[in-house]
């Protein structure tokens, strides 16, 4: 025999998330079936009456996907057992585990958070996970995953518009169908998030999830403001704060008062702006700047000293010379001194006159999300930036609380914060596991790519280190020949005497796919002599990095085209 329990379901917004609520239901233990209706935002759950099925996880699914739900009564309206159920989830292991595991709660659910969570209940430890947001963080919504979507779209507009090849492909004008290719980008991104956050969490109950604002208390309980408009606490053995960053936004005198985008707004637009300006000239900036331009913005760069002005300056002299041929107006040196917005348009006021925009994108770096933690009350310490100051163990000032991601003193990168939650997690639960950031790979998805790793000269001269180095224009690396686009270079940064190899900068079309072979030979402390006498696939980019270390101690052009 079967009984049907129904749920009310708020903070469905299609029959997509219908589609998630209703597979994730059925992975509960005890329901056989469950439909779910969007426009009646309701569940009817087929179960087992001898099944006893815990409606409490029927709750934790759901709020895993990030909804709300209430159990229906007899009369149809909800009803509000949830909130009895939630009493039982705060800060509680879930059925079947061991009250005396060691309690983790982990503020945030992006990368350094899940890869906390999960490696934490590997180890025995049960996790209250608390988001007060969207599950997923920055990466797979907001950041990595969209951009790269649209930043992929524009270069294939770009291909059907003008390419090498143009003389024996006939080029095309393609038309931008920019609502399309948002629901198309929008799509992927549910998917990934349903698929490596949303799902995972609501298939693993030693994981809780609370959604809520967290803030400590003290350095041993957290106050969680949840969507129900009311206080939990949540007591905790080891905490992991990782809270993300958000856009950073520069005090340009009229700024605030102006409907201008960050990433997340530009990469959420269903419409091309005919004329785009860009505040910023680093990782964000460059990387949207060229994407608009390709789907029929014409953009102007903003740079407050030159493009990517951290890394060697040959770099961001390529790229900006790559923007130019594209028709990217990179103004160097330049910044707004005043914003305005009126009858639609943005006036930026700058040394060069003012300037006009449909749309303004202001891309100028991201803060630690740290503001409203109340980290005073446990002792957690700060950086001038508010960022969590952070050891190699991931450990705050508070021995039994870590950062990891964004929130910290540690490089902004998703893989960087998922290296430094897994860690944390080892190192709560009892383990030593440090993070090395020695050998930390970037790449910069403009066009060429930008990929670079180790030491540039003028960081190895800062910490004392003499250098003898090489760059390779890339007209002497046959894949770019075979390509027709040899823009861009490969240099090798090596240790004066020792020949060993410290760092790579490379700017290059899928500069990024060479640059891991790279990053491994710095780690194994390889010379550029030993690097050159590797085997490397002929016609690969990759094949680069060999012949940029063979000019070392050889002529490239007295050599034949894969000379060993």
């Amino acid at each position: 025999m079967t009984e049907i329990l129904r749920l009310h379901i708020d903070g469905m917004t299609c029959e997509s998330c219908a589609g998630h609520v209703k597979q994730t239901l059925e992975t509960v233990l005890g329901v056989r079936s469950a439909s779910v209706s969007y426009p009646q935002r309701q569940a009817n759950i087929e179960a087992n009456v001898n099944s006893a099925i815990n409606v409490t996880s029927l709750f934790a699914a759901v709020s895993a996907l990030g909804y709300r739900a209430q159990l229906v009564d007899g009369t149809g309206q909800p009803g509000d057992l949830l909130d009895n159920a939630q009493d039982q989830l705060v800060g509680e292991p879930a059925r079947g585990y061991d009250e005396a595991a060691l309690h983790v709660a982990v503020i945030g659910s992006g990368g350094a958070a899940m890869a906390a969570a999960l490696k934490a209940v590997e180890q025995g430890a049960r996790v209250t996970l608390i988001e007060r947001g969207v599950i997923g963080g920055t990466c797979v919504n907001v950041g990595c995953v969209p951009s790269k979507i649209m930043i992929r779209a524009a270069h294939i507009a770009h291909l059907r518009r003008v390419s090498p090849f143009d003389g024996g492909i006939a080029p095309l004008s393609p038309k931008i169908l920019r609502e399309r290719l948002l629901a198309q980008q929008q799509g992927r991104v549910d998917e990934l998030r349903h698929a490596k956050y949303e799902g995972i969490l609501a298939s693993t109950p030693a994981i809780t999830v609370l959604r809520g604002d967290a803030r400590f208390k003290d350095a041993n309980t957290l106050l969680v403001a949840t969507d129900a408009d009311d206080m939990r606490t949540v007591s905790f053995e080891r905490c992991l704060i990782a809270t993300g960053s958000s856009p950073a936004i520069p005090p340009i005198p009229g700024l605030k008062d102006t409907p201008f985008w960050t990433s997340t707004e530009a990469l959420a637009c269903d419409t091309i702006p005919e004329r785009l300006a860009v505040i910023g000239s680093s990782v964000v900036a460059v990387e949207l700047s060229q994407a608009f331009a390709r789907l029929g913005s014409r953009v102007t760069i903003l740079a407050r000293s030159t493009l990517l002005f951290r890394e060697d300056p040959a770099v961001g002299e390529a790229v900006t010379a790559a923007f130019r041929d594209e028709s990217i107006e990179v103004l160097d040196h330049t910044q707004a001194s005043r914003v305005a917005f009126a009858d639609g348009e943005f006036v930026l006021a700058t040394i060069h006159g003012e300037l006009r925009a449909d749309r303004l994108l202001v891309a100028t770096g991201r803060t630690p999300n740290t503001r409203t933690l109340n980290l005073e009350a446990a002792g957690v310490a700060v950086n001038a930036r508010g960022a969590i100051n952070v050891d190699h163990a991931m450990r705050t000032a508070v021995s039994h609380i870590y950062a990891a991601g964004d929130c910290t003193d540690q490089p902004q990168f998703v893989y960087v914060a998922a290296a430094a939650g897994t860690r944390a997690a080892i190192n709560m639960t009892g383990g030593n596991a440090a993070l090395d950031l020695t050998a930390l790979p970037v790449v910069v998805f403009t066009d060429p790519q930008v990929a670079t790793v180790g030491y540039s000269e003028a960081e190895a001269r800062h910490d004392g280190i003499e250098t003898d180095s090489r760059t390779l224009a890339l007209d002497n690396v046959p894949r770019a020949l075979a390509n027709f686009d040899t823009r861009g270079f490969i240099k090798l940064v090596a240790e004066a005497g020792s020949g060993r190899l410290i760092g790579v900068q490379a700017v290059a079309t899928e500069a990024g796919e060479l640059i891991q072979t790279a990053t491994i030979a710095i780690r194994a402390r390889m010379t550029v002599h030993e690097l050159a006498d590797q085997l490397f696939p002929y016609l690969t980019m990759v094949e680069g990095l060999k012949l940029a270390a063979q000019t070392f101690t050889k002529d490239l052009k007295q050599l034949s085209c894969c000379a060993g």
